[in-house]
This record gives structure tokens, C-alpha cells and sequence, in this order.
């Protein structure tokens, strides 16, 4: 049995960060992720004034449920989308204060304009410096009074999070109904983690009642990414060998631990047991059809394994995977075509066809999941290169040296 010891939940991190930023009292993260995502947004909180204190292995938060102490402050994103939505959504609820926000080029692409318009009908004052609904933007501070708010939340669950963590930090709370909304599970993280910080929100189906008077600070315990857990698990069950990662198990806050039930419905051995999951495999697996709308971030990890399966995969409900930090699922088309695999795409799905794949470069777009989803079927079909290896800091800068040994010296 192989012990795999993942880095922590980028998403878990990075709701904690806003909700210690908020609170009232000095909260603790404990075993955080340190990446280029979290690094971000924990640089741009002290570029608006809040203190954090970066130890290795936890981090310490004081909070100001007044707000940023800078009055004016200029706050790059990098590539974060958390960074990106979060925190102009924090600063919003401030007395006052004018806060500029910019990010890469990448990031830039990516769509904010949900969350932009549903920020100003609560009478924030927003304003776009280039391509309306993308960065970069300006907020003005004034307070935010709240009230009722309609969202498609169709692209991005993030910016339902967004809105539901500013609720408390209104005047009168929200209520948010919700038209669309995809990865849903990421929306149940947020919920437990707002009730792990002092706010109980009222949820009736897609409606949302959030109430006014703040966060209390606390100490929160970051559990182990699950989406990045993904790539061990599908190593396992591709390879023949039993995989455990501590800290995910029956009781884990992030949805993509379902990942495994994909893993289980193609033939793999998996244990989900209080404080750990085990997956088993032969390494045979089965084609099948699955929707992963809950869980699209994990869609490049089945993509890559998919052509050693023994029938075709078929991934659906996928359409929010074309706006991440590239279109994944075209990305994992091209590659796959590269490698002399067989595939079909749609707008919300990919169809993926048996066969054996050849060595090639592997076109990363920039993306962290592309390039380590690719590393797993590297495992079967050694060769494989990427041109930009070095995106993975983005979530885990250490994943080719802990791949590397998981590989037992195989090339990832």
C-alpha cells in the first residue's frame, strides 16, 4: 500500500482566508496550502492592510470585520479565481475605500461578469477597466445595505460563494436565488465553513437566506485537496497498486472525493472509511458514460486515463470546464489526439475511444490539471513531456517531486 500525503484543499484555503480576513478576533488555518494561488491571496490581503502571519505549517489571521485597513490599495490576482472574485467582493462591504484589482493574462480571460453585475444591483460601486465583466476592475467602497439578489451561477460556483461569505458583512443579509449552478458541492463547502466561523445560512433548494452580524474567528483544520487527490487515486487504479490518502474520508467538506465513485463504477476497490480513502484496482478498467457537472475539475484526470479503459468513456455536463484556466476540454482533446487516441467532443461533453497511446508533448495551456492529469497516463505510456511543467505551482509546486516518487523513478 502506497500513503500518499496531499498538500491542502485550495478551496477550503482560500474560504478561510476571506472568512479570517472578516472575522472578529485572530483565527488560525491550520496545514494551509502554500501555492502560488493561496501565496496570492494571502499577498493581496496584507496589500489591503489585513495582518497574516505566514508560519510553515499554519497561518494567523486578524481580522477586520470593518474592513481593509488601507484606505486605497492596488491588488494583483496573479492567476487565482478564488483571489480574483474573492477579494473584490470582500473589500465591497467596507465603509470606504478604493481598491483596484488586475491579474494575468490568464485570469483576465476568465469570466467575472455574474459576480460583477450582481455586486453592483446591491449598489456597489464597480467599474471595469477594459472588457466589461473581466479584469481589471475598481471597487469604491461604501458599505452595502443588502437585500434580494437573482444569479446564474451557470459558469462558476464561485460566484455564488462570493455573495453567500459577503451576506453577514451587510447591513440587512441576503437573500440569493439562484437560477443555474454548477459544482455544486463547492457551494456545501462553503456553507460548512461559514457555520464553522459563526453564520448559519438558511437554504431552501437554490435559495439562500444569509444573515447580517458578521463572523467570529476561529481555528480551522484545512483537510487535504481532494481534486488533487484525484490524480493518486487514478494513478492506483491505472496502475494496479493500492493507494490511501490520510485526511479525506466519509466526513471530507469537498465533493470531488466522488471522484472515487467514478474510479469504483470502472472496475477499482475503494474505501472510504472516518478519516482516510483506499482505492484498489487490477489496473483493468471499464468504458462507461458519467456526468461530471459536480465535479469538472477531476474531468482532465478521468480524460487522461480513459484510453486504457476497455471501452469508451464518455464525460457529460462539462460545459463550465471550457472556462477555466484554458478550455480543458479541448485541451484534453488535442492531447489525446496527439497521443493517437480517438475523440469526440460536443459543447458539454467528450467522448473517448481505447486505444494505445504513443509518447508526445503534451500542450499544457498553462493549466495545472492538464499537465498533472497527463502525468498519470504517463505512468502507462512513458515519454510523455509538457511545455510548461512548472504551471503546477499554481496548486501543488512540489507534484512532479512526490509523483516522481510515487512512480517508484518512472517517468511521470
Amino acid at each position: 500500500m502506497t500513503v500518499i500525503d496531499i498538500p491542502g484543499s485550495k478551496s477550503v484555503t482560500a474560504r478561510a482566508l476571506f472568512l479570517a480576513a472578516a472575522a472578529d478576533g485572530t483565527s488560525t488555518l491550520l496545514r494551509p496550502l502554500r501555492s502560488d494561488d493561496t501565496e496570492g491571496f494571502a499577498e493581496g490581503l496584507e496589500n489591503l492592510g489585513y495582518k497574516v502571519d505566514r508560519e510553515s505549517d499554519r497561518w494567523h489571521i486578524e481580522g477586520r470585520p470593518a474592513g481593509p485597513a488601507a484606505p486605497d490599495a492596488d491588488v494583483y490576482c496573479r492567476d487565482g479565481a478564488t483571489t480574483a472574485r474573492f477579494l473584490p467582493t470582500l473589500v465591497a462591504a467596507a465603509a470606504s475605500g478604493t481598491y483596484r484589482f488586475d491579474a494575468s493574462a490568464q485570469m483576465r480571460r476568465r469570466p467575472l461578469a455574474p459576480l460583477s453585475r450582481a455586486l453592483t444591483a446591491l449598489g456597489v460601486d464597480l467599474r471595469h477597466g477594459g472588457e466589461e465583466g473581466h479584469h481589471p476592475l475598481t471597487v469604491r467602497a461604501a458599505g452595502i445595505e443588502g437585500g434580494e439578489l437573482t444569479l446564474d451561477a451557470g459558469e462558476s460556483s464561485q460566484y455564488l460563494t462570493a455573495l453567500l461569505m459577503l451576506g453577514p458583512l451587510t447591513a440587512q443579509g441576503l437573500r440569493i436565488e439562484v437560477t443555474e449552478l454548477v459544482s455544486a458541492p463547492y457551494v456545501g463547502i462553503t456553507l460548512a465553513m461559514m457555520r464553522d466561523f459563526g453564520v448559519e445560512v438558511e437554504r431552501e433548494g437554490n435559495t439562500f437566506t444569509v444573515p447580517p452580524g458578521g463572523y467570529r474567528a476561529t481555528a480551522h483544520a484545512v483537510e487535504p485537496d481532494a481534486s488533487t487527490a484525484s490524480y493518486f487515486f487514478a494513478a492506483g487504479a491505472l496502475t494496479g497498486r493500492e493507494v490511501t490518502v490520510p485526511g479525506l474520508g466519509a466526513g471530507a467538506l469537498q465533493g470531488d472525493l466522488r471522484f472515487v465513485d467514478v474510479l469504483r463504477a470502472m472496475g477499482a476497490e475503494v474505501a472510504v472509511g472516518a478519516d482516510a480513502t483506499t482505492v484498489r484496482s487490477t489496473g483493468r478498467l471499464r468504458g462507461l458514460t458519467v456526468n461530471m457537472r459536480d465535479i469538472s475539475d477531476t474531468m482532465p484526470t478521468l480524460a487522461a486515463i480513459a484510453p486504457y479503459a476497455d471501452g469508451p468513456v464518455r464525460i457529460e455536463d462539462v460545459a463550465n470546464t471550457r472556462v477555466k484556466e484554458c478550455d480543458r476540454l479541448e485541451a484534453c482533446a488535442e492531447n489525446l489526439r496527439a497521443m493517437g487516441i480517438t475523440v469526440h467532443t460536443g459543447p458539454d461533453w467528450i467522448e473517448i475511444h481505447p486505444g494505445t497511446p504513443k509518447p508526445t508533448g503534451i500542450a499544457t495551456h498553462g493549466d495545472h490539471r492538464i499537465v498533472m492529469s497527463f502525468a498519470v497516463a504517463g505512468l502507462r505510456t512513458p515519454g510523455l513531456t509538457y511545455d510548461d511543467p512548472g504551471c503546477v505551482r499554481k496548486t501543488f509546486p512540489g507534484f512532479h517531486e512526490v509523483f516522481q516518487d510515487f512512480a517508484g523513478g518512472s517517468q511521470a
